[in-house]
């Protein structure tokens, strides 16, 4: 099994259904998945194996193991005056799985954290080793918070993995591109500046695996509104960081 940074944690995730929503979708209460997973789908995955506000989780490469596929079905979303609405949702699906034979959407993920400069307040909390060890022992319980395939409609399920190994239905395929994509939301407590951003960018998937690149470096780019960040305090962050560290040593 190849060595991994200290920052970097590689994590088989997969669910019966996802849905990616495309937002031009959105109109009218319908729903449909882009076919590929979205960097802002799979940092809050990453954010629900663990998160602190010491630090930002950057996705650098997914790899989809399984035949992209859809599924249309009737939906009865809760309306927020009550009641139920009747859509329309284009859910990802896939081949069923060999052991509950129920059909299945499953992707390699790799990603790493950086200390989030953002948060001058928590540099004390920006101790080597020790978020790494949380994460990778909250990664392999599966998780600290319920894992979501794009949205709550769609359970997922975590567990470590070696990026790359296995086999995928993609594997040698060769290059296949998506179109325009969202890619990720700019937060102030991670930019620095006060308002909420979106990026969109031009994926293209090769053997299966597609290299995200970092927010910043995207080139269509679109500001949504105001936004101020949330603050934390420092004493109760660094209790936080005391009681979790006691338990790793326990």
């Amino acid at each position: 099994m190849h060595s991994t940074p200290k920052n970097t944690i590689e994590f088989r995730v997969w669910g019966r259904f996802a849905l990616f929503t495309d937002p031009l979708t959105r109109i009218g209460g319908e729903k449909c998945s882009y076919h590929v997973p979205t960097y802002e789908a799979l940092k809050g995955i990453a954010k629900s194996i663990y998160w602190k506000p010491t630090l930002v989780w950057v996705i650098d490469a997914v790899r989809v193991m399984k035949r992209i596929r859809t599924q249309t079905k009737g939906t009865k979303p809760l309306n927020y005056g009550g009641g139920n609405s009747l859509a329309i949702y284009t859910f990802l699906t896939g081949d069923p799985d060999p052991i509950t034979s129920l059909p299945s959407v499953e992707y390699q993920v790799r990603v790493h954290f950086e200390w989030n400069e953002h948060r001058p307040e928590l540099a004390r909390d920006r101790i080597d080793g020790k978020h790494y060890q949380i994460a990778q022992r909250s990664l392999d319980l599966g998780g600290r918070q319920d894992i979501f395939l794009g949205t709550r409609d769609c359970q997922g399920y975590v567990e470590p993995c070696e990026f790359g190994a296995g086999a995928g239905d993609y594997d040698g395929k060769g290059e296949l591109g998506f179109g325009l994509m969202f890619h990720s939301f700019d937060y102030p407590d991670e930019t620095g500046v006060n308002t909420l951003g979106s990026n969109f960018w031009r994926p293209q998937m090769v053997d299966g695996v597609i290299r995200f690149p970092r927010p910043e470096e995207c080139r269509v780019k679109n500001e949504v509104r105001g936004m101020l960040p949330r603050s934390f305090g420092l004493d109760r962050n660094l209790r936080g960081a005391v009681a979790e560290a006691e338990g790793l040593e326990a």
